[in-house]
């Protein structure tokens, strides 16, 4: 689904962040990416949904050359992809459930009231659904950004820290439905600098856990 070969990246000429990333994300795998703040675990994702493309090497998503690719096929492409980013960016005067069906406005396409009171009641919103976004705690902001990511019902799902902020009851009821997402065929791909976080899920889904160092990617020891 994601393959690099020998990609890098720098956000300044002659200067790369990262350098000769060899990754491939298969249908159903679910990965861990870790690494230290700063070294390249939010560029890498952005790479994934080609959002940055490399500075050299090879980057295909969906059997597709990123490079290649224009404006409009990059769209089509980001639409099998979701992410939920650090920050949750939800427009505030919207309410809850709006936000989470922005991607389908994005795309053309209508609202299903079932589907979204379905999404919604998935990730214990329901209740929130005309909620506004100011008025949610971090646990119900991370789980409205996880159903925001898969309203497209995407093949992959990329999500950035998601827990960074959050309690650790909060965090693992995140991670649940990461993993029920993985369970149901998705790709999953979680940077997170955690690594409680790392084997409190590997105990309960095969996961690989990722570590960027010194630009590369390394496949973590199993001691994780």
């Amino acid at each position: 689904m994601i393959e690099m070969q020998d990609v890098s990246f720098g956000y300044h000429v002659g200067s790369e962040l990262l350098t000769g990333m060899t990754l491939s994300l298969q249908p159903g795998m679910f990965h861990f990416l870790t690494g230290p703040s700063g070294s390249g675990k939010t560029t890498l994702l952005r790479l994934c949904y080609a959002d940055l493309l490399p500075s050299s090497g090879q980057l295909k998503v969906f059997d597709q050359d990123v490079t290649e690719l224009g404006r409009d096929e990059i769209a089509m492409l980001r639409r099998r992809v979701g992410v939920v980013h650090q920050d949750t960016q939800f427009l505030d005067h919207l309410p809850v459930a709006e936000n989470v069906a922005l991607p389908l406005s994005v795309a053309g396409q209508g609202v299903d009231i079932d589907a979204m009171r379905d999404l919604l009641g998935w990730v214990q919103l329901a209740a929130q659904a005309r909620s506004y976004p100011p008025s949610l705690s971090g646990g119900e902001r991370q789980r409205a950004a996880l159903a925001r990511a898969v309203i497209l019902s995407p093949d992959v799902v990329l999500a950035d820290e998601p827990t960074g902020n959050l309690d650790w009851e909060m965090s693992m009821r995140l991670m649940q439905l990461l993993i029920e997402l993985n369970k149901s065929g998705k790709t999953v791909l979680v940077a997170t600098h955690d690594l409680n976080l790392i084997r409190a899920t590997k105990a309960q889904v095969s996961a690989r856990v990722l570590r960027i160092a010194g630009g590369t990617l390394h496949l973590a020891g199993a001691d994780l």
